[in-house]
């Protein structure tokens, strides 16, 4: 019987020994998702042929499509006031010498992302006032307009 309680004992003490006090810590695991918005198409607004026997405005339109991250909020601009979002823009057509003044007014100027799948369309329309083209000379009239989509 000694036996069998020197061997109960000494196991006992060999658990015992080999066993450690544990310790424990937190972990803290973090990350940011960084809002921004991206332009999914380039857009142009054609006014196509002018013709200077109507005697009534030019009008065009197009859209800008982008998105912006999910709950971001987002300003699109123009070249002149890239964080206004005010919604218009004046600008003026070249040929040469000559030129063309127009007018593009936008919409969606302001608001929240819906994320990467979800894109916000921007229509743009254009307009040429018939006084404007009247009297210039035949030729292309160009421009570019830059737009900016703010986070």
């Amino acid at each position: 019987m000694r036996k069998i309680v020197a061997i109960t004992l000494t196991a006992a003490i060999v658990a015992t020994a080999g066993a450690a006090m544990a310790a424990t810590t937190n972990v803290a695991v973090t990350a940011a998702v960084v809002g921004t918005c991206q332009f999914n198409s380039n857009v142009a607004v054609g006014f196509g042929n002018l013709d200077q026997t109507v005697g009534t405005n030019a009008t065009a339109t197009g859209n800008v499509n982008f998105w912006c991250t999910k709950n971001s909020a987002y300003i699109l601009g123009d070249e002149t006031n890239p964080t206004v979002g005010d919604g218009t823009f004046s600008g003026t057509l070249v040929a040469g010498p000559e030129s063309i003044p127009y007018t593009l007014a936008y919409t969606n100027v302001t608001g929240n992302g819906a994320g990467k799948t979800t894109s916000i369309t921007s229509t743009i329309t254009g307009t040429i006032a018939n006084a404007d083209y009247v009297n210039v000379a035949a030729g292309n009239y160009t421009d570019i307009v830059t737009f900016t989509i703010a986070p």
